[in-house]
């Protein structure tokens, strides 16, 4: 089969594709025939040899990547009616970008009838850290929710997620295609984050008290930020890091305010976790209620194009491979 392998650290160059041998299902794994990998911004820093701490991976090895496929064959002890169902599987950040995959069965999500591929692909992983994030900030109606890097992935679903929870909704993104995506997509006041004064643009548009809840998925300087339009006994979460770190908050300086810090680390989620999360995301995208925007497509074979499309910033919402 061919596999992107990741031959070296380094820069989208490094991405390789290549003929492997085919996976065989373990005892309790299903193989699934890969139709979409969902390619995220970590999977972009793995590759370049960041975030050792997090993920301690060594090239050379396969680029990882949620799929949405069809289940192909069963191990042991696998249900035989597994074998020809559309599912998504959250494989990790090796092995997921082939034509082949083995995946556990427990992380198995059956994908809707009638939702097609790119679509479960583009929601079901940032939308299992999403509905993650509502769910552990509290965001309640009638609170004011601020959204940095809302025009990505996951801050496009953040955004429909906390306007559903009838949240006043603040979105941050940068230069004027990404502040429609967000305007179109519900948000109550857009903040440009390109411009010097958009912390205190926000301000104004939060009010005196501030953000009940900040969604930082920026990281960084912008991150930091975001930080002081807490409100006092607010909640703030630090879980990105696309500008290489996450926001570098102060603990006492939070704990002084009474604001409750969330990271990473909050988001690490158990398997059973995901699945339910997963099923939901879907369940709420099937009806219509959650739409995943998807910016760019591109063949398995220009896996590295994907890559510094990532890395460009300018494409909207996901970005996916097709197999």
């Amino acid at each position: 089969m061919r596999a992107v392998r990741v031959t070296a650290f380094g820069g989208p160059e490094v991405l390789v594709t290549a003929e492997v041998p085919d996976p065989v299902a373990g005892p309790a794994e299903v193989v699934i025939a890969v139709a979409v990998v969902d390619t995220i911004f970590v999977q972009t820093q793995v590759r370049a040899g960041q975030k050792q701490e997090y993920f301690p991976v060594r090239p050379p090895h396969i680029l990882g990547g949620g799929v949405a496929g069809t289940v192909r064959s069963v191990g042991e002890v696998v249900d035989a009616d597994w074998t020809g169902r559309r599912v998504v599987a959250s494989i990790g950040i090796t092995d997921g970008s082939a034509e082949l995959v083995a995946a556990p069965v427990e992380s198995l999500v059956p994908v809707p009838d009638g939702l097609p591929f790119e679509t479960a692909a583009a929601v079901f992983q940032d939308g299992v850290t999403a509905l993650a994030l509502m769910d552990l900030t509290g965001v309640t109606a009638d609170e004011r929710v601020l959204i940095t890097g809302a025009s990505g992935g996951m801050g496009t679903l953040m955004v429909q997620l906390g306007k559903a929870r009838g949240a006043y909704v603040v979105a941050v993104a940068r230069g004027e295609r990404k502040t429609a995506l967000v305007r179109e997509l519900g948000a109550d006041a857009v903040i440009d984050g390109a411009r010097d004064d958009w912390p205190a643009r926000a301000r104004e548009a939060l009010g005196a008290r501030g953000a009940d809840v900040v969604l930082d998925g920026v990281g960084g300087e912008m991150g930091l930020s975001a930080f002081p339009l807490t409100a006092d006994g607010g909640r703030f979460s630090a879980h990105g890091a696309p500008t290489g770190g996450f926001a570098p908050v102060d603990a006492r300086h939070a704990a002084d305010r009474k604001i409750r810090l969330l990271g990473i680390a909050d988001v690490q989620i158990p398997r059973r976790e995901r699945v339910r999360l997963a099923a939901r995301a879907l369940a709420e995208t099937a009806a219509g209620r959650l739409r995943p925007v998807i910016g760019g497509t591109f063949p398995l074979d220009e896996a590295a194009d994907a890559h510094r499309a990532i890395e460009g910033r300018g494409l909207l919402g996901k970005v996916l491979l097709t197999v």
